[in-house]
């Protein structure tokens, strides 16, 4: 085998357990986990109104506090590219200009906090390590959101938050 044959079949084999980790949580109706070790509160996930899963909080989180890390496959941006064109349920965070995580492999659960165009936690990368950090004081049973900020380049995304102030898109701006 050539070395690329061994580096495709490689690329090959993670596209195949993330959508076979997908469909699990798509059709057999089995609730995704949060893994604890990456919270800083107690937190639950539950039926969103904004989109599929949500995160909660169980309990108050002041304000300026790590909420949770997100965590996933590390995967450059020639892999990102593959996986963004070959699934519906994309769960990929840019950490640098080259590397990506992917929270369908690997993740903390924080891959199911929704967007929000008035969000109450936003996304820190520290030395490699995404973390989510409360805007404000967050009240338990409330749902964690954030500003994707999806680049306005690319396609247009539909929000769904329901804030006053919703720009009816994901991405920066209107499209």
């Amino acid at each position: 085998m050539r070395r690329g044959d061994h580096y495709a079949a490689q690329g090959q084999e993670a596209i195949w357990r993330r959508r076979r980790l997908l469909e699990r949580l798509s059709t057999n109706g089995t609730k995704p986990k949060l893994n604890p070790d990456s919270c800083a509160f107690r937190l639950r996930l539950g039926k969103s109104k904004i989109h599929r899963w949500g995160v909660f909080a169980v309990e108050p989180i002041p304000a300026n506090r790590k909420i949770i890390e997100y965590t996933g496959e590390l995967i450059s941006r020639r892999e990102t590219k593959r996986r963004s064109e070959s699934s519906d349920l994309i769960y990929l965070f840019t950490v640098n200009n080259y590397w990506c995580k992917d929270g369908a492999v690997g993740g903390s659960g924080a891959e199911y906090i929704n967007h929000s165009c008035a969000p109450n936690v936003y996304a820190k990368v520290i030395h490699g390590h995404i973390l989510y950090i409360s805007i404000r004081e967050i009240r338990p049973g409330e749902e964690l959101t954030v500003d994707y900020n999806f680049d306005s380049k690319t396609e247009r995304h539909e929000c769904r938050c329901g804030a006053d102030n919703c720009r009816g898109t994901i991405n920066v701006r209107n499209c």
